[in-house]
């Protein structure tokens, strides 16, 4: 039976009826087996996982699937995939632990290709999906929601929907970082950010001149946001350290702003705190001190939201904010 040939030319799986006969039982006896059943006798189990190795079947996972009602398979829809996405890393690795497959795929920040890829998950029937949202109309979301999508949002709130949804706490990072600069005489600080029709962008933003305005400091030049382009930030740069009275140290709004700031220093002394920790931030002299979000935490959390909502769709919607840590490395210390 190993290796037939069906009329396509192909190789034909093995089934359940193969190995019941292989091992000379009743197909329900195998179905018991298969489903780790452990009523079985222990003969009887033997004889079933013989006929299995024997003939290498393989579970058919879409017909279980079926007869459940689920796929065991989730989508997450993310703004990038790469090595260095800690994040979507974190979910597959809490869904590999509830036995659940993630299929991924990148939003590229096009709020256009994020729709087709969210459709394209609903329309693949998965259990649920991990959106990092982007845009701020999820209105094609409803009818979805409606019909039993089961999705959960991480980095920030799909707005405008009542949604699970996992973030950092942004405002908390931000005053982190400035109580920082200022308890080692930093009184001119800037910050270098993201556009601010990006949720996360916002709230960082919002978070520094309240902080700026709690210490009467003055935010002439000081507060510079837009997308992130190395001209922009560069200009950024220059214009918060130009100047008679320029910053002395500056907090960027992530990871990659941060790299972008550091390599378009000088030789001049200029305290940084990150948003967001990298690989990189070990590389960099001195190491970048940072506002670590707990990917980890944000992970876990979003399969364990996603899991109660496949189990229950009319449970309370959740929205769970994560603390993040303030970690001294040398580029936020350094003095005015």
């Amino acid at each position: 039976m190993h290796g037939e040939v069906n009329k396509r030319g192909r190789t034909r799986r093995p089934t359940m009826v193969d190995v019941a006969r292989e091992a000379g039982v009743a197909l329900r006896t195998v179905s018991r087996v298969v489903n780790d059943d452990t009523t079985v006798g222990a003969e009887l189990a033997k004889r079933v996982h013989d006929a299995i190795a024997a003939l290498d079947y393989r579970p058919d996972e879409r017909a279980r699937h079926l007869r459940l009602g689920v796929t065991g398979t989730l989508g997450a829809a993310v703004r990038q995939l790469s090595h260095v996405n800690p994040v979507l890393r974190a979910v597959e690795r809490a869904a590999r632990a509830a036995d659940l497959m993630v299929l991924a795929a990148s939003t590229e920040d096009d709020e256009r290709l994020e729709r087709r890829v969210v459709e394209s998950m609903c329309r693949r029937r998965f259990d649920g999906i991990v959106l990092e949202p982007i845009g701020a109309d999820h209105g094609y979301l409803l009818p979805e929601l409606a019909a039993g999508l089961c999705l959960v949002a991480v980095d920030r709130p799909v707005l405008g929907l009542d949604v699970d949804c996992v973030i950092s706490d942004n405002a908390a990072g931000i005053q982190a970082a400035y109580a920082h600069l200022a308890a080692h005489g930093h009184r001119r600080i800037a910050y270098i950010g993201d556009d601010e029709r990006i949720f996360t962008a916002q709230e960082r933003a919002t978070a520094f001149r309240a902080c700026a305005a709690e210490a009467g400091a003055a935010l002439d030049g000081m507060v510079h946001t837009g997308p992130i382009q190395p001209a922009r930030i560069a200009n950024a740069l220059a214009t918060a350290l130009g100047g008679p009275d320029p910053a002395t140290a500056i907090i960027t709004g992530n990871a990659t702003i941060s790299v972008e700031v550091v390599r378009s220093f000088d030789d001049r002394r200029v305290a940084v705190v990150g948003f967001d920790d990298s690989e990189l931030a070990t590389l960099l002299r001195p190491d970048l001190t940072v506002v670590a979000q707990d990917d980890q935490a944000i992970g876990a959390t979003a399969i364990d939201l996603l899991r109660a909502r496949i189990a229950d769709h009319n449970r309370p919607v959740h929205r769970v904010t994560v603390p993040v840590e303030l970690l001294t490395r040398g580029s936020g210390e350094q003095p005015p």
